[in-house]
């Protein structure tokens, strides 16, 4: 069953090129390293087909391996940057990545609720290089503001486990659905969590609710440490979305994306290694067999296929 297509309310859709890319709204910060934030997003979208619409929310001063500072922009910036698109353009999905304040998160969910039928990703990343004060009352209003019109959480098993479930206290590790759970509470009806530990190097993505798991990839570990791979899997399966595709679908095509992007991946630098979104553009080396024509990736019997689902619209007023 298909996600919602894009029925933003702009006065020209009916004269928009049908074969043109869709459009992804894209709110995060700028990213001089090149390894996550505008620019794996822009990158991202595009490399999958879509039309990247990016709104700075602020800049990182940061390298490839660790982050020195955050400048947030002034709220009205951000909401003048987003209100002058989605008044000209129609927008198919909206991606949040870290924009760096509360009002900033404020002006996004005042957005947001002038378009409930447009699906929201929102992406969590590891926060732990900020101060306390700041990072709680971020996340506070995260909380508060955001969630309630989010259709998927995205981010990894850590950084989710921390931040939804700081009181944990069972011997074992919280799964997927304990997460989703704790985001149902926060209206979240769907969370991709990403990186849980499994034997023999392996990690698993699962897709849940807080009823039940809807689907899961297994994949190998790569032996680098990688920065952007929350950016570059959130920015694709919001362009995936909006390209029409169901959630469950929109999900494997967007793990099999990252997997690809994290294969061919490189270090621009003396820290860590980025994905390579564009890694189908690359010349294939010349003795390049036939392996390479083969499917992205074959599910085992330990992977369960993803299947499709409905996001509901986000009808919160804020």
């Amino acid at each position: 069953m298909a996600l919602n297509p894009s029925n933003s309310p702009s006065p020209d859709t009916e004269l928009v090129d049908e074969t043109a890319p869709v459009c992804v709204l894209v709110f995060n910060a700028s990213d001089p390293s090149g390894a996550g934030g505008l620019s794996a997003d822009i990158a991202t979208i595009a490399s999958v087909g879509g039309h990247p619409l990016p709104v700075v929310t602020g800049a990182y001063a940061r390298d490839s391996a660790k982050i020195f500072e955050h400048f947030p922009f002034d709220d009205e910036a951000v909401a003048e940057q987003a209100r002058a698109v989605l008044e000209d353009i129609p927008v198919s999905a909206i991606k949040v990545g870290f924009v760096g304040s509360p009002g900033n998160l404020a002006a996004i969910a005042e957005i947001a609720s002038d378009y409930p039928d447009i699906p929201i990703v929102c992406y969590m990343p590891d926060l732990s290089w900020w101060e306390e004060d700041p990072l709680d009352q971020y996340m506070d209003a995260l909380k508060e503001l955001v969630l309630p019109q989010t259709s998927v959480l995205v981010g990894s098993h850590s950084t989710l486990c921390r931040w939804l479930l700081p009181d944990w206290s069972n011997s074992r590790s919280p799964t997927a659905r304990d997460i989703a759970m704790a985001a149902e509470a926060l209206e979240v009806p769907y969370v991709l969590v990403t990186g849980i530990p499994l034997p023999d190097q392996f990690v698993d993505n699962v897709l849940a609710t807080a009823q039940s798991v809807l689907g899961n990839s297994k994949y190998e570990m790569f032996d680098a440490t990688f920065t952007g791979s929350g950016d570059t899997l959130s920015a694709a399966l919001a362009a995936l979305v909006a390209s029409g595709n169901d959630l469950g679908l929109a999900t494997q095509e967007a793990l099999e994306y990252l997997d690809r992007s994290l294969d061919s991946g490189f270090r621009p630098g003396m820290g860590h290694f980025i994905p390579d979104r564009m890694f189908w553009a690359q010349p294939e080396p010349e003795d390049e067999d036939a392996e390479a024509a083969e499917p992205l990736t074959e599910l085992d019997a330990d992977t369960q296929a993803i299947e499709g689902f409905v996001m509901p619209p986000h009808d919160t007023k804020h």
